[in-house]
């Protein structure tokens, strides 16, 4: 039997194996069969997305949080430079 070279599977198809791992309506060697990969690839898939579930749904929510607090920086430093440029075209004599 000739081996096969080595194949880079995308993340949706790990997730969807992975999701149809944990459903348990299959027997690991007929996901096996189905999507062509080797059983322990699909445990070891399975081990992963059980193992990282929690940060699907707990750092979503701190980095959007994160994300607000420095857009909200971002427009504070905005509006600063803002008067700053007009305060100094004013004192030019560029104001008008």
């Amino acid at each position: 039997m000739a081996r096969r070279s080595r194949r880079n599977h995308s993340p949706a198809f790990k997730a969807r194996v992975a999701l149809a791992a944990v459903r348990g309506d299959r027997t690991l060697a007929e996901l096996a069969e189905h999507f062509d990969v080797h059983s322990n690839q699909i445990q070891d898939w399975k081990k992963q997305l059980i193992a990282k579930a929690d940060h699907v749904f707990g750092s979503g929510l701190a980095e959007a949080a994160t994300q607000e607090q420095r857009q909200q920086q971002l427009h504070a430093k905005i509006g600063q430079l803002t008067m700053e440029k007009d305060f100094l075209a004013h004192a030019l004599g560029h104001g008008r």
